[in-house]
């Protein structure tokens, strides 16, 4: 053990001055060892002197954001790879022309998500050589070609892809950043853009109103950025918040500030008429079908405006006021309107997390509460799907669907949830709890509302679970000042992952005291979910905790806190035996101890968990965990105020501190320096490596646009590696991946300030992640069911060849499938030029219709029970070519419920003396009784010896037997 080590060396404590000091036992030999020790640190400060000078040099190459090199190592590669984007589009999601995909604006890039499953299928670009190179504001469908897909962007760039091939077909350039972007079916050929003018300051920034021609001067390549035939003017307005053209194609509709801007698209040369509103305006739908259009604005008004009648004269100069009709429910500003398919509802959502269906003729409005979040965009399914649906984009980045006809969330989607407030500003100076469960290989960190905790699984990229450890009452805001929730700020898991700690705090006011709990959660696996164990309130008093630590040793679990009370603080499991012999488990106080004047600001275990080191005042102090004695003080000279202390390698042996600017490693055994290292930064995190003497730590930006990552070996001073990265860091936490090529490498999810999770380290494939574009776009097919399993569900040991997709059969070597009617409809719905030629297809297309008739030959006995298949149903039923010789039959399963529903015949709901048959079984002999005796199981997948049956009811080859009547 570590602590053995060092049990021979005499303590020194503080002294009252506050001025620790290392132990002075042996003066001679302390002499000769500083005369050697002083030109060992002489040579040291010369590579630290050099390792700076080359960190200067590349400091100032940091603005590519790649990898920094300063010198070769086994591991130079290091990548890195959004796990999750924090970035909430204010944009609305397109759905396809049939409804099966709908795209999703993230950043620069565009997800094609699934409707049924939320997954991201696709993604565009896919490479990052055509995309956008700054956030996409509008995305729509071609009016031309219901498969293309435009984007606008504030690099000021038009894309058109072909997002079924994932194809970048034409890129415009407007030389201006593009904000909004609508088009029509009557106007092809051309969009109507707005593009901002630069100007000196935010509030003098224009828009200019623009119709663009799609068609180039000169014909080139996709990639080739490319100015446009024709762009009119049309006007300019400031603060524009919403772009549309009437459901007619007649009129170009806007909304800036205080202003409704109407201008006929056939006269577009004479300019906007403009109307007034009563309060800002905030978002802009247009009715469907008749000329007539709805507005939001900030005191939650929703408006429908009558104004696109041609025949009103213009009066240059003057602002009109249109006949409106008002609809007000909402308590803040509405963020988002939009029209069902029918035009006969009116969609609103905001703040309240509310969303509102205005009846349009009769003024009655419904309610979908509590739909999780704040509405952000509101979007409507196509009425070509088979139920219209509403489509909500939340505020923390989650994707809510509500059922027309039943008002009621149907799914929800989310890869993670954000806090708005999070992500918005940071200071840099704030942390966030990040942790790894190793029992459900899940990350847990924050959540949407800053009293939660949600689980994120990176390897199926999906969101597992939230946890909610404060309850709070999640209502909007009554006045302007928002009311400050109570903030989860520590999240720990022991290393065994039974046991989470968390600490959330809420700030006091002049109306009530601050509140502060320490809460143990326990890991339920069988329900795979944190249950509350034990909550300890104020364990620091009112004063803030510091630092929260679980011990290594998976047969004593510990809990070490430290607070800026000056106190630390060990807590331990009691397990208490009530009369009937029922054991409850629970965490108490162990011990409690400190310094009068020193506050400690962090404590870390050895990774034996014999050692204890407490970084406080001036020094870091080791000690023993069993006795709370201390053993040995590190005075930190180098680094005079010491905020974390980590103990290096899987032995223990190395101890990094770092201050503010200044890194020291220390080793434990000789109770030495080794070397220090000074930074022009604070440094923010430091990350042991858990099989390696090395380390990793951060330091940000001074604008938090960019994190700098350097890896430390334990014995040099000079560091190995030193990566620029384009984000801040909130957090980081070591991430053990089974699939590293290298024990040795490094593997780290961080959180950045922006609530993204990103994967990064040497072992990193930089295509990991969810976006990846090699998957199509296919419908799923649901799997067929026969009417036992419409009627009794789908048993357990069903035959799982019978209900493969047919996309996994698709790609086995050979397998030819059938045309179903379903899919020969669609086939013909694509683009004529997508369509390969009909000699290819026309043989299997014309066999899908004329079916074999087979020959009338000797009957053939089935045996009871046989399932009913449905005709109408069996029409499209594809042959099982898929089928294995150990898949259970059908006929046995039956077999297995035979017994089962002779108990219900002969029970006493069922009059004596009658028996159940089917009309066909009366003119058939009555089947043998079967032996009394057990049940049978399956205890396998094969399938076990088929008993003789007594003969049935025959049916000739090539004949369906008819339904019969269930009533």
């Amino acid at each position: 053990m570590a602590a053995e080590v060092i049990n021979h060396a005499p303590l020194i404590l503080p002294q009252p001055k506050d001025a620790p000091r290392l132990p002075t036992s042996h003066p001679s030999s302390l002499r000769s060892k500083a005369t050697k020790c002083s030109k060992k640190k002489d040579k040291r400060r010369e590579k630290v002197k050099l390792a700076s000078e080359i960190q200067r040099g590349e400091t100032s190459r940091r603005k590519s954001g790649g990898l920094k090199k300063l010198e070769d190592t086994s591991s130079g590669r290091w990548n890195w790879t959004f796990l999750t984007d924090g970035t909430v589009s204010s944009h609305p999601p397109v759905f396809t022309r049939d409804g099966s995909h709908f795209f999703s604006v993230v950043g620069s890039t565009i997800k094609i998500c699934s409707t049924l499953s939320g997954k991201v299928v696709s993604t565009l670009p896919q490479s990052h050589d055509e995309g956008h190179t700054d956030v996409i504001t509008s995305a729509i469908l071609s009016a031309q070609n219901s498969f293309q897909l435009i984007t606008a962007s504030l690099d000021g760039t038009i894309k058109v892809w072909d997002f079924l091939e994932g194809v970048l077909l034409r890129t415009i350039d407007m030389d201006q950043p593009i904000h909004h972007i609508c088009a029509h079916e009557k106007t092809k050929s051309h969009v109507f853009v707005a593009v901002a003018k630069a100007q000196t300051t935010v509030q003098d920034e224009t828009y200019m109103l623009l119709r663009v021609s799609l068609k180039s001067h000169t014909s080139g390549s996709a990639t080739e950025v490319q100015k446009p035939s024709e762009v009119l003017p049309i006007g300019k307005t400031k603060r524009l918040s919403g772009l549309a053209i009437s459901a007619s194609g007649k009129q170009l509709i806007a909304i800036a500030g205080y202003k409704v801007h109407v201008a006929q698209i056939a006269t577009l040369k004479s300019g906007f008429m403009k109307f007034v509103s009563p309060e800002v305006l905030t978002c802009l739908a247009v009715h469907p079908s008749e000329d007539y259009f709805a507005t939001g604005d900030v005191k939650g008004v929703v408006r429908l405006w009558y104004c696109l009648d041609p025949n009103l004269v213009k009066v240059i100069g003057v602002e009109k006021k249109s006949q409106t009709s008002a609809l007000h429910w909402h308590a803040h500003a509405v963020s988002s309107i939009a029209f069902t398919a029918n035009g006969a509802y009116l969609l609103s959502g905001g703040e309240e997390a509310v969303l509102v269906i205005w009846q349009l003729h009769t003024g009655n409005r419904e309610f979908v509460p509590r739909v999780g979040s704040p509405i952000k965009t509101i979007a409507v399914s196509p009425p070509r799907a088979s139920e219209e649906e509403y489509l909500l984009g939340l505020t923390d980045a989650t994707h809510a669907f509500v059922s027309s006809t039943t008002l009621k969330l149907s799914r929800v989607f989310a890869q993670i949830r954000i806090d708005p407030s999070v992500s918005a500003a940071v200071p840099s100076s704030s942390s966030a709890p990040l942790a790894f469960h190793s029992l459900s290989e899940t990350i847990i960190l924050p959540s949407s509302h800053p009293s939660s905790l949600q689980s994120f699984s990176p390897s199926s990229f999906a969101l597992v679970a939230e946890l909610e450890v404060s309850p709070s009452n999640r209502v909007s805001r009554r006045d302007e000042k928002v009311l400050e929730p109570s903030r989860v700020e520590h999240a720990i898991i022991s290393s065994t992952g039974d046991w989470m700690a968390t600490v959330d705090h809420r700030e006091g006011s002049e109306y009530f005291r601050g509140e502060i709990y320490l809460k143990f959660w326990y890991w339920d696996k069988k329900n795979a979910f944190w249950i509350l164990n034990t909550r300890i309130d104020r364990p620091h008093g009112l004063h803030k905790i510091t630092s929260v630590s679980f011990g290594p040793d998976p047969s004593v679990v510990q809990l070490v806190t430290t607070g800026t009370d000056r106190k630390l603080k060990c807590w331990r499991i009691q397990t208490i035996k009530d009369k009937r012999g029922n054991e409850e488990v629970s965490w108490v106080p162990r011990s409690s101890f400190g310094f009068e004047s020193d506050t400690p600001r962090h404590a870390s275990w050895s990774p034996d968990g014999s050692l204890l080191a407490v970084a406080t005042g001036t020094s870091v102090i080791l000690y023993d965990p069993c006795t709370n004695v201390p053993l040995h003080t590190f005075v930190c000279r180098e680094s005079p105020r010491p905020r974390q202390a980590h103990f290096i390698g899987p032995s223990g042996r190395f101890l990094v501190v770092i201050g503010d600017l200044d890194l020291v490693v220390w080793n434990v055994t000789s109770r030495s320096v080794l070397w220090q290292f000074r930074n022009d930064r604070p440094f923010e995190i430091v990350e042991p490596h858990p099989r390696r003497d090395a380390f990793i730590t951060t330091h940000s930006s001074r604008s938090l646009s960019e994190v700098t990552v350097t890896i430390f070996h334990a014995r040099s001073p000079v560091p190995q590696m030193v990566h620029v990265l384009p984000f801040a860091i909130r957090n980081l936490v070591w991430y053990p991946r089974l699939s590293a090529p290298v024990r040795e490498s490094f593997s780290l999810v961080g959180l950045t300030h922006n609530h993204s999770l990103i994967l990064m380290g040497d072992a990193v494939d930089a295509q990991e992640g969810p976006s990846a574009p090699s998957m199509a776009l296919q419908k799923p097919v649901p799997p067929k069911r026969s009417l036992f399993e419409e009627m009794f569900g789908v048993p357990a040991i069903a035959n799982v060849s019978v209900h493969q997709p047919r996309d996994h059969l698709d790609a086995q070597p050979g397998a030819v499938l059938p045309w179903r009617s379903s899919e020969t409809t669609s086939f013909f719905d694509a683009p004529s030029h997508l369509m390969p030629s009909i000699d290819t297809f026309f043989d299997s297309l014309v066999d899908s219709f004329l079916h074999l008739r087979t020959i009338d030959t000797e009957p053939q006995t089935v045996p009871d029970f046989q399932p009913e298949v449905d005709a109408a149903m069996s029409v499209d039923e594809e042959p099982n070519l898929g089928r294995k010789s150990t898949d259970i039959p059908a006929e046995l399963v039956l077999q297995e419920f035979t017994p089962v529903f002779q108990e219900i015949a002969e029970s006493r709901a069922y009059p004596p003396g009658k028996v159940l048959v089917s009309s066909n079984a009366v003119k058939n002999p009555k089947p043998a009784p079967r032996a009394p005796g057990p049940h049978r199981s399956f205890q396998s997948s094969a399938p076990s010896p088929k008993q003789p049956t007594p003969p049935s009811c025959p049916m000739k080859a090539g004949k369906k037997r008819s339904r019969p009547s269930l009533g």
